[in-house]
């Protein structure tokens, strides 16, 4: 498994499971909130073969200034594009419970170490929406 996907499964992850506890555990209002910060979250660690395991761990979570703006030159727009991403990682990894002899146990993981808001980086993150 690639870190590409490694991290492309955690930022899906934390955007559906951050939410609310982000909002309990740090008194940040989200829908206020502009920046890029590190955020602890929970997910659900599993592949084909093992049982899954709860799995607590830092990533990235905020909202980066982002704007466009018609200019009369080719490609007739001017695009400030930034997202919330990964400057420093460690990678962790933990064996899965229970798994059938033929299949790796070890599941790997980047912890985020500092978050910033910059340009989406198609190695780390997936960008196409942008």
């Amino acid at each position: 498994m690639s870190l590409h996907h490694i991290v492309l499964g955690l930022l899906a992850l934390q955007l559906v499971l951050s939410s609310t506890t982000i909002a309990k555990s740090s008194g940040v209002n989200l829908r206020t909130f502009i920046g890029c910060a590190v955020r602890e979250f929970t997910f659900l660690a599993k592949k084909p073969g093992c049982k899954g395991q709860r799995i607590s761990t830092d990533a990235c979570w905020g909202r980066c200034e982002t704007w466009e703006k018609p200019v009369l030159d080719r490609p007739n727009i001017e695009a400030h594009h930034r997202v919330c991403t990964y400057n420093e990682t460690r990678m962790v990894t933990v064996k899965l419970p229970n798994c059938l002899p033929d299949v790796d146990p070890f599941y790997t993981y980047p912890v985020a170490l500092r978050c910033d808001c910059g340009v989406c980086s198609t190695t780390t993150t997936e960008c196409e929406t942008l």
